[in-house]
């Protein structure tokens, strides 16, 4: 497939650690997208426990473990501005339809992040549900009343987060 006719999911995520949930989702936009790209990101919103050195690593393995040639690590996507991001992957991709995807639980936060209104304008949305973060009519509308294009994805991804893995105690 040519970048002209591709359509590519981009998935960010902090990836502190990459959970079950995070592979659901890079398994499930696989069979949506004939390419997906993820990188392990910092999140200007949340603490991350692991340096984004480590977190890359750890995505680099999961990546590697779903051995799929059409999921790519594409780390110089990453930057804790999606709008830089998303600057990235057009000069990556020029002719490409881009979708960014994020879980439910961060629709509500979009219009609230760095040039949403560009942000909304440059790419699709696809939102992925996550058991425990619903997507009301309202969000959807706020999306699309500043430019947005918003795909609710057909997935369920499990109810797991990575600040829960976080808290266990270490295995010795």
């Amino acid at each position: 497939m040519t970048d002209q006719l591709a359509s590519i999911a981009l998935l960010g995520t902090s990836a502190d650690p990459p959970t079950c949930g995070h592979q659901a989702l890079l398994e499930g936009l696989l069979k949506l997208f004939p390419k997906v790209a993820t990188w392990a990101s910092d999140n200007p919103m949340k603490h991350h426990g692991a340096s984004l050195a480590k977190r890359h690593e750890l995505l680099s393995t999961l990546v590697k473990s779903i051995a799929n040639p059409n999921l790519q690590l594409v780390q110089e996507l990453s930057s804790p501005w999606t709008i830089k991001t998303l600057h990235r992957a057009k000069k990556l991709w020029p002719n490409a339809q881009l979708t960014f995807v994020i879980g439910s639980d961060l629709t509500e936060q979009i219009p609230e992040w760095l040039q949403a209104n560009e942000l909304l304008r440059s790419a699709r949305i696809g939102i992925a549900p996550r058991e425990g973060w619903p997507i009301t009519q309202a969000q959807l509308k706020r999306l699309e009343s500043l430019g947005g294009q918003v795909d609710i994805l057909p997935l369920k991804i499990p109810a797991t987060a990575s600040s829960e893995i976080r808290k266990r105690p270490e295995s010795h």
